[in-house]
């Protein structure tokens, strides 16, 4: 199976937990900060009964790159437009990592192709990626140095 078509979805009574591994860049932020849910080590990975409903989708919310997401399943699932709502685009520079977006942003490609892209996802800065111009987490492993400091005035 093209990893890029992979999307798994975890349920418990309230909510279910979707995960796209193409967009991990393995921040760890998920198993380090409710490893009762995401187990890394086990299968599967994701045990949706292991917290409430409100820590699991706390901690979702925390996910930079956007692959893990949730949809309640008493209402309707609408994931093609996740931020109809929101209409402003935020864009977080990373210290030495990715920029993290959250918002609906049309990606113009370099053949001139777009892609539309809602929710949260990661762009690489270091150049490194496998998945391009998405960030897969590449500059952990090769100590990438942003060496970019805002200055306050």
């Amino acid at each position: 199976m093209d990893k890029k078509s992979i999307h798994k979805e975890y349920k418990n009574e309230d909510i279910a937990i979707t995960w796209e591994p193409q967009k991990c860049i393995h921040s760890k932020k998920c198993w380090k900060e409710l490893g009762k849910v995401f187990k890394p080590l086990k299968k599967p990975w994701v045990e949706p009964n292991g917290a409430s409903t409100a820590e699991i989708v706390q901690q979702i919310e925390k996910c930079p790159s956007g692959a893990l997401g949730f949809y309640r399943l008493n209402e309707i699932k609408n994931t093609e437009n996740i931020m109809e709502d929101n209409k402003m685009v935020s864009l977080k520079v990373n210290k030495n990592g990715s920029l993290k977006v959250t918002g609906e942003v049309e990606i113009v490609l370099p053949d001139g192709s777009t892609e539309v892209k809602s929710g949260r996802f990661s762009i690489c800065r270091c150049g490194l990626s496998e998945n391009k111009p998405f960030c897969d987490g590449a500059h952990k492993e090769t100590g990438f140095d942003s060496n970019w400091e805002i200055e306050k005035s």
